[in-house]
Order: C-alpha cells, then structure tokens, then sequence
C-alpha cells in the first residue's frame, strides 16, 4: 500500500500548473494578441480626438492646406499651432450662452428620470402587484423604438401646449426616451441586493417610503451614477432633438450653436474643433468623477450565484 504525503502544517501547497490565477491558466496575463486588439482599439479611438486637438490649433490656412496628420510628416508645421481659434470661438461666438443652455437642458434631463425611474425600479423589484412582469416587459420593450419617430407627434403635442420651443419641452421628450433604460439598468441592479435586508424592514415596521429612502436608495448609488453617465452625455452631445425642439437663438444649446459655425463649403472648421473642445471639457469631468461606479453599475446582475 503506497503512502500518500502530506505536507507539514503551515506549509502552503504550490498551486499546480495552469491552475486559476497563475501565468497559463484561467485568469492568467494576457498574451500578445490581446494587447495587440486592445491597443488597436484604443488607437481607432484617440485618433479622432488627437485630430480634434490639432486642428483647433491651427490657422485657416493650414487647415484648409492639408489634413492634420501631415503635421507628423512636417514636424515643422508644430511651431505654427496657434491659440487664436480659441480667442475667435470665445469672443466671436456665443458658447458661454450655449454652455448655459446646454446645463440647463442637461441637467434636468439627468435628474428627473433618475428619480422617477429609482421609483418605478423599486416598486418592479419589491412589490407585487398584478401584471408586474407583463408592464416591465413593455417598458424595456420601448428600447427599440427610435426618437426620431416621434418627432411629427411630439411637435404637434407641445405646439397644441403653448410648449414649443421652450425647455420643458426637451425635458420632457429626454425623459421620456431615457425611462426604459434607466428602469431596466436600476432594476437589474436592485435585483441583486439582499432581500434578507428589506425582509428585516418589513420586519421593523418600516414603509415602503422608508425602505426606499434609508436603505435601497443608498445601496443603488453606482447604477443610478451609471445611469447619470449615460444620460448626461447623451443630451448633452445631443443635436437632433435640441434642433428640432429649439432650433438656432437665444435657447440654443452648444451643440447648435457649434453646428452653426460650419459653412456649406466647410470653412471655420478650426473654429468647430476650438469650441468642440470647450464641449468636451464638462462630459470629461462628469465621467472622471463617477467611473469608479461605472463597471460595477454596469455589471451587477449581470451572474448570478
């Protein structure tokens, strides 16, 4: 009978080859290619924003001579880069009235459905009521419907209204087309907190308001920053709907406004880059601050078990 070794006590046992975690084995170090595709993939996607800063550097001139990657063929050409274009956007356009705007459109349109949808998310995820499953359904069923097609309708609706061309018109339509993800995404979350904690609630005597506020509300902060994420930078770079809802004045947010700078010929586009700068700067500061709840929002419910 052949005896089986044991190690002593205290000794770790090294992991055997290609075991999880280690060099070869599930959750090992990437290989080559994955660096390869990955920086491959970044590289498509700092390309355009490299483009950007370079142009809104450059005189007319130079822009409209060549493309801005001719700069790496010419080294030269960097002592040319000039901050003018900035000075003109500023002084000769409205972008601090657009930037205005395009807060007070944005923000409303990131707050409101963020609320309602918290709501709607708690009541799917812990009251029963009939026809829940059948009514979430339908609402993450409103995801494939394009904006675009309620244009004609919504316009007619707010004219009927006395809303066209106001801000709560916008709101409005923001809201509307941001519900279904915001419900989905904040419900799939909730989903995944411990029930035994709102059992314990119940158990206490606490309201539903009270679960909502002191419990659920406070443990749902990464989705609802995920979400703030999402929405904000999508009415905030948003174009179609301010066009449409609001069009060119006094209301106009930036995006408009920088739109308007565009000749038919394509002449000022180094002043649409400089602004298209300006643009950026908020959405940056706004994802900087809430990417540590980014993936995990994104992620939760996601597995199970």
């Amino acid at each position: 009978m052949t005896a089986i070794a044991t190690p002593p006590v205290g000794e770790v046992t090294p992991a055997p080859k290609g075991a999880p975690g280690k060099e070869g084995g599930a959750g090992g170090s990437a290989g080559w290619f994955t660096y390869a595709a990955l920086g491959f993939v970044v590289l498509l996607w700092v390309l355009p924003t490299l483009g950007i800063i370079l142009t809104s550097f450059r005189s007319r001139d130079d822009a409209a001579s060549g493309g801005w990657w001719e700069l790496f063929l010419k080294p030269a050409g960097f002592g040319d880069l000039t901050f003018d274009n900035y000075q003109r956007a500023i002084q000769g356009t409205n972008l601090g009235e657009g930037f205005i705007n395009s807060l007070a459109i944005a923000l409303p349109a990131t707050f409101i459905p963020i609320l309602v949808a918290a709501f709607a998310a708690y009541a799917f995820t812990f009251m029963k009521f009939p026809g829940r499953d059948v009514l979430f359904v339908l609402i993450v069923g409103m995801l494939v419907v394009p904006n675009f097609v309620s244009f004609v309708p919504m316009l007619k609706i707010y004219r009927d209204l006395g809303m066209g061309g106001t801000f709560p018109a916008v709101w409005l339509f923001h809201v509307g087309f941001g519900m279904s993800l915001a419900i989905f995404m904040i419900r799939n979350y909730m989903a995944t907190l411990p029930i035994t904690i709102i059992e314990s609630a119940k158990i206490d005597g606490a309201s539903h308001f009270q679960t909502f506020f002191r419990l659920v509300l406070p443990m749902s902060v990464p989705v609802l920053a995920s979400f703030a994420i999402f929405q904000f930078l999508w009415v905030w770079n948003d174009l179609l709907v301010a066009l449409v809802f609001l069009g060119p004045g006094d209301k106009a947010p930036m995006t408009v406004s920088i739109s308007q700078l565009l000749g038919q010929q394509g002449q000022n586009q180094e002043l649409v880059t400089a602004s298209g700068m300006f643009s950026m700067l908020l959405p940056i500061i706004v994802f900087l601050s809430l990417q540590r709840f980014f993936v995990r929002g994104l992620t939760a419910g996601a597995v199970k078990g």
